[in-house]
């Protein structure tokens, strides 16, 4: 079974850690405790294949939450400079969208990031699971290109931002 290593990052309070549990767990955590970091180890099935994930849960850097626009960029561009390659495995994603009334980054917005950064971009929820397993699924298979001959052999972690 190939082994995967996942890591979420995004600002302070964009559900990140209610994420990464609705999909290990099935739960959705009501109450927000901010995460310093935590460490989830899951099986999962991506196109026939089985899987294990191993998926660290950063903490938020806070202090940028009302920035969130200049602060994924920021964490970007260090991914980048640490991995030493332009093209790590990545998916950007918009979370929350049960809540629409309180949307602070468009569809539009959204997709037009990750066109720019050439990864993919998706909506979740992780209060009503929309899309949340279909991230998880995703991520494996950017990874599994990314260690194509036509990608970068053997890279088998990726990220996800929120």
């Amino acid at each position: 079974m190939r082994e995967y290593q996942v890591v979420v990052l995004g600002s302070g309070g964009v559900g990140k850690s209610a994420l990464t549990v609705q999909f290990v767990t099935g739960s959705f955590i009501e109450k927000y405790d901010p995460t310093i970091e935590d460490f989830y180890r899951t099986e999962i099935e991506v196109d026939s294949s089985p899987s294990v994930l191993e998926i660290l849960d950063t903490a938020g850097t806070e202090q940028f939450a009302s920035h969130a626009g200049p602060d994924i960029k920021r964490m970007r561009d260090q991914i980048i400079r640490v991995k030493r390659y332009e093209r790590v495995p990545m998916i950007l994603v918009g979370n929350k969208v049960d809540l629409e009334g309180e949307r602070e980054v468009s569809y539009g917005e959204g997709k037009a990031l990750a066109e720019e950064w050439s990864c993919p971009f998706m909506e979740t929820s992780a209060k009503n699971k929309a899309s949340v397993d279909e991230l998880f699924a995703e991520i494996v298979r950017q990874m599994n290109y990314a260690a194509q001959p036509n990608g970068d052999e053997g890279c088998c972690s990726a990220c996800v931002i929120l």
